[in-house]
């Protein structure tokens, strides 16, 4: 199992331009071999956007790459964020 998961920080007039943007990245992996589930999330508490994708390994994960990454080509993320998303890729021990 392979999960990628991604902390945004957006400026609160930005949100919903960030939340199409997650969205159009999730969609991008729809269809592709080993995606088990992706999820755009908000934490309630700190407004923070999560974005988990969740495969069946690194490898699938990066077989679909260039499709997600041309999904949000383009998209101003510098302007719609605080500041970088923390982004982890994360393996089950």
């Amino acid at each position: 199992m392979f999960v990628h998961m991604s902390i945004h920080y957006p400026k609160p007039e930005k949100e919903q331009l960030l939340i199409d943007s997650m969205h159009r990245f999730g969609k991008a992996m729809e269809g592709k071999e080993g995606l088990i589930a992706a999820h755009t999330t908000k934490d309630e508490d700190r407004g923070r956007l999560i974005g988990l994708a969740i495969w069946n390994s690194k490898e699938d994960w990066l077989a679909a790459r260039s499709a997600m990454s041309e999904a949000v080509k383009g998209d101003p993320f510098e302007d719609w964020e605080e500041k970088p998303p923390e982004v982890y890729h994360l393996f089950k021990v």
